[in-house]
């Protein structure tokens, strides 16, 4: 490979090296997230292998999130530092080698330690593709390309990991929820560092850093998280979960009016980005949601394992890997604003189809409400990236793919947040409802539950009700779901509404030095 300048204004020549080495970042970026699905479907068989408590064992999700997130936004600076090839170099090792610090982790606190490298390293991966994306390739077919193939992987590895996790699970002990990580990622670190561009590293920027924003950065965003993942328990409104809302408000203030911030928030003065982020995020919410209601459906109400799940939701990649090819031809000729309305549009009704399961609902009425949600999310990605980021100049593009994915992972996490909410605090409410309806109107209530109204039983009779507790549990959940779906609908849908205020999409005065509009 030849060297070349970070700062040109052009792209290096697009060749076959290139795409190879592009390709090692988009499977780095594909194992980053396939990890957070992978090991979510198996915690209760790590919990037992390490003896940590129930109680305990959801810190070894958060804990990988928080640094996830907090090293998202910091990508655009350390690309800077040491440039893309060296920080994926770094980055896939760091994953790598916590992987297998995971495999082997002998108790909570190592475990935990392991995950938080992992996490960090994982926050890299992810936004270095789409940084990636604007700086190795021109603008044309080949940044259709590139966008598309990342984009894919990117929504396709939540699809996957509750069916790679559940096959490992079943097939092998859980150690291998983090070796499979170990292979991919020495071969895309060799791939990587022989393949991607060469320029030169800047530690002396390391000299002029505002390490006070960092901090206050990485205090707000881990407290935003702990925040969320406390409220559907708590209660949004408690004490602890207020505080931790404040704490972040607080201090990404204090990070954004520090004069020399190293998270350039500055750039989302652009309205093509700042759009595009408001974009990604309503899409987190959405997409994160969906990939998380429909296992938590198939689990609570048929009893799915793993693998079952993974199988039932392979329907939604299939369909993103069929339709990805239709993606990228418009997408080269049809207006951004056109098709993200057409995507975000498809999408909500794919989220709102679902919104009217019963306990009867199987794989045949799933399986239409998934087509949909997979056929039409590369048209939320695609054009909302391509307007987002395709007019930041060269030397802010990475800050600001930070800044994307940032929104993205930050409504995913909210949305979440939102679905656990909205589930199990609507959950007990549709029981007590059902139990009503079972005295006053047994018709309505056999509806509900599935049944015949000679098959319900006295509502004074407490053993006969004791006997389909379980249905009643499964109709509540079934119902507190289906409300979760339609509320994840609604909030996609304001996509319009956000794309309907952009208006035309403006491109950025050329001789604009920071691409930032006043």
């Amino acid at each position: 490979m030849e060297d070349f300048e970070a700062n040109k204004t052009q792209p290096p020549p697009a060749t076959v090296w290139l795409w190879l080495g592009y390709g090692a970042l988009c499977v780095g970026m594909f194992m980053a997230i396939l990890d957070i699905q992978v090991v979510v479907t198996s915690l209760a068989v790590i919990e037992d292998a390490l003896k940590i408590g129930a109680d305990r064992m959801s810190w070894v999700q958060t804990t990988y999130l928080i640094a996830e997130i907090i090293s998202i936004p910091l990508t655009g600076l350390l690309i800077r530092i040491f440039t893309i090839r060296w920080l994926f170099a770094g980055a896939i090792f760091t994953f790598t080698l916590a992987s297998i610090g995971c495999a082997f982790s002998y108790d909570f606190i190592s475990l935990i330690v392991f995950r938080v490298l992992q996490g960090f390293a994982g926050g890299v991966l992810i936004p270095l593709v789409f940084a990636a994306i604007f700086l190795l390739f021109g603008k044309g077919l080949k940044q259709t390309i590139a966008t598309t193939i990342g984009g894919l992987l990117a929504v396709l590895a939540p699809t996957l990991g509750p069916l790679t996790g559940g096959w490992i699970t079943e097939s092998y002990t859980w150690h291998w929820l983090f070796l499979i990580n170990v292979l991919p990622g020495i071969v895309t670190l060799v791939i990587g560092i022989f393949c991607l561009p060469r320029n030169d590293t800047r530690l002396s920027l390391f000299k002029t850093l505002d390490w006070i924003s960092l901090i206050y950065v990485a205090v707000g965003l881990a407290a935003l998280l702990i925040g969320l993942k406390e409220a559907p328990e708590r209660g949004w409104l408690a004490p602890q979960v207020s505080g931790c809302f404040v704490i972040f408000a607080v201090f990404v203030f204090l990070a954004i009016r520090r004069p020399t911030s190293a998270i350039s928030f500055s750039l989302l003065r652009d309205r093509n980005l700042a759009f595009g982020c408001i974009l990604s995020f309503i899409l987190g919410i959405g997409l994160f949601g969906s990939v998380y209601l429909l296992p938590l459906f198939l689990a609570f109400v048929h009893g799915m394992g793993p693998l079952q799940i993974g199988l039932v939701i392979l329907v939604t990649g299939i369909a993103q890997l069929v339709t990805a090819p239709f993606a990228v031809q418009v997408d080269r000729y049809v207006d951004a604003r056109l098709l993200s309305a057409i995507g975000f549009a498809a999408f909500a009704i794919g989220l709102l189809m679902s919104g009217f399961q019963t306990i009867a609902t199987g794989y045949d009425e799933m399986f239409w409400p998934q087509v949909v949600r997979g056929a039409f999310v590369a048209l939320c990605i695609l054009p909302p990236i391509r307007f987002a980021l395709g007019f930041i100049p060269r030397e802010h593009i990475a800050d600001a793919s930070g800044l994307f994915n940032l929104s993205r992972n930050l409504g995913g996490a909210i949305g979440i947040a939102l679905i656990d909410t909205i589930v199990f605090s609507r959950g007990p409410e549709h029981a007590d409802r059902i139990m009503e309806l079972i005295k006053l109107d047994p018709a309505k209530a056999a509806s509900v539950l599935g049944l015949t109204v000679d098959a319900l039983p006295d509502p004074q009779d407490p053993l006969g009700l004791m006997g389909i507790m379980d249905v009643i549990e499964q109709a509540s959940i079934t119902l507190a779901i289906n409300e979760a779906w339609l509320v994840m609908g609604v909030i996609t849908a304001l996509a319009l509404v956000v794309l309907l205020a952009m208006g035309p999409i403006r491109v950025p005065a050329p001789q604009a030095p920071t691409g930032v509009r006043p």
